[in-house]
C-alpha cells in the first residue's frame, strides 16, 4: 500500500474542519497510519517549501502556515498520493469542483483547507520530514474486504 501526507492548514484547523475533512479519507477506504498536531516554525516551513523559498510571496505563506497549529497526517491505501490529490482539488480552490475537499470548503489559493503530497517520492521525503518511522502503523481495518478486492491487497 501507499502512503501520503497531508497538513491540514491553519485555515482548517481554525474553521473545526479537521474531523470532516478525515471523515472524507476515511469513508473512501483510506486508513490513518498516523497524526499529529503541531505549530511549524521557520526552519521546517523553510524546507518543506524549499522550491519557493525564495519567491517573494513565500513570507506570506510563512505567516499563515505558522499563525496556528497544523494536523499532519499519514493516509495509507492502494495509489493513496494521486487519489487523495484529487480528492483535495486543484490548488486555486476557485476553480475546484464542488465535492472536492477545496471545492467544498474553500475559495482561496493559500487558504485552501489541505496540503497533499504531490508525487510519490515527495511523499516519502515529506512523511519523514514530519514523522519518525515508529510513529507510524499499517493496521488491517474490518472493512478492508469490502474496500479492494483480493487481488488489489497486494
Amino acid at each position: 500500500m501507499e502512503r501520503t501526507l497531508v497538513i491540514l492548514k491553519p485555515d482548517c484547523v481554525q474553521r473545526g474542519l479537521c474531523g470532516l475533512v478525515l471523515q472524507r479519507f476515511e469513508q473512501r477506504g483510506f486508513s490513518i497510519s498516523g497524526m499529529k498536531m503541531v505549530r511549524l516554525g521557520t526552519a521546517i516551513l523553510r524546507e518543506h517549501y524549499s522550491h519557493i523559498a525564495d519567491k517573494p510571496f513565500f513570507p506570506g505563506i510563512e505567516k499563515f502556515m505558522s499563525s496556528s497549529p497544523v494536523v499532519i497526517a499519514v493516509i495509507e491505501g492502494k495509489d493513496a498520493v494521486e487519489s487523495v490529490r484529487m480528492m483535495c482539488g486543484p490548488t486555486n480552490a476557485r476553480k475546484a469542483a464542488p465535492g472536492t475537499i477545496r471545492g467544498d470548503f474553500s475559495l482561496s489559493m493559500q487558504c485552501n483547507v489541505i496540503h497533499a503530497s504531490d508525487s510519490v517520492e515527495t511523499a516519502h521525503k515529506e512523511i519523514a520530514r514530519f514523522f519518525k518511522e515508529e510513529e507510524l502503523h499499517t493496521y488491517s481495518r474490518v472493512l478492508d474486504g469490502l474496500t479492494y478486492s483480493a487481488d488489489e491487497k497486494q
